[in-house]
């Protein structure tokens, strides 16, 4: 009875999260689903899925990938920027977390409460004495421009310190004992142990990066050099819609992210439990 009772709950559970998981694919399936509409019938009708199959066809991906528009290079310029950006941002920001969880030092209380402030303060606060610094460091319509301001992240900072707070300082001792330097424990024992959470900042990192619209919109001014957001924005003016291609370079938009989290899911969910937890 018991055996039974057990098996109608995984039942249960399976259809709740097979409906769960179609209402989140939904939108996914509206975009790519208009991908494949010509541009009047998104005027016209908007996202649905009332498809008339004889108007379907790949006219828009045809002129996407026909070199008309400069869409991949705005790809290209988005890829680059998220991977240093998040490459930087994790290794920085974990040197700082690691400092705040393993090291007693002076003031080191109030630094870590600076931090927590930092990460209160909306960035659109400090976007005009950014953008002031920006251009006297002469970064205006650079890709340094829009990466060195995010390559320490309060976010992570904080998540790193929490995650490595769990870890017993034993591992350091141990070390030290056997020769290492403080700079060989952090990268032969300490980054392999931190291998989930660097997966799952990683992923927030890296859709922060990628979907960044306003700071790479202030920054940038040659057309060739703007970021993927900022461009498909762009195919949107008062003297035209291009929605169609705004759509199907929308359903290519995702592919990194989904790619991304696919092969990390499991470091993902594995790091957010145990960075949200000390001890």
């Amino acid at each position: 009875m018991r055996l039974k009772k057990n098996n109608i709950m995984t039942i249960l559970l399976l259809i709740f999260f097979i409906i769960v998981s179609l209402i989140i694919l939904l939108p996914l399936i509206l975009l790519f689903v208009s991908s494949l509409r010509p541009g009047s019938d998104l005027m016209r009708y908007g996202l649905n899925l009332n498809i008339d199959w004889s108007e379907v066809n790949l006219n828009t991906y045809k002129l996407l990938f026909s070199g008309q528009n400069p869409y991949f290079i705005w790809y290209k310029n988005s890829l680059v920027i998220t991977v240093v950006q998040v490459a930087l941002a994790l290794f920085l920001s974990a040197c700082v977390g690691y400092g705040f969880a393993m090291y007693d030092f002076k003031f080191k209380n109030t630094l870590f409460i600076c931090v927590l402030l930092v990460m209160m303060v909306p960035p659109e606060i400090i976007l005009l004495p950014l953008y002031r610094l920006t251009i006297k460091m002469n970064l205006i319509d650079s890709m340094w421009g829009i990466i060195l301001p995010y390559i320490v992240v309060p976010m992570l900072i904080f998540f790193f310190r929490q995650y490595l707070s769990g870890i017993p300082k034993e591992f350091l001792d141990a070390a030290r004992v056997d020769g290492c330097t403080e700079y060989g424990i952090f990268y032969r024992v300490m980054v392999p142990l931190m291998k989930p959470s660097f997966a799952a900042m990683g992923i927030y990192q890296g859709m922060q990066s990628w979907n960044n619209f306003l700071w790479p919109m202030i920054v940038m001014r040659s057309a060739s050099k703007i970021t993927l957001p900022v461009g498909l924005q762009s195919l949107l003016s008062p003297y035209g819609n291009n929605y169609d291609i705004l759509i199907a370079g929308s359903c290519f938009a995702i592919i990194p992210i989904l790619i991304l989290f696919v092969l990390f899911q499991s470091y993902f969910i594995d790091g957010m439990t145990a960075g949200g937890v000390k001890g």
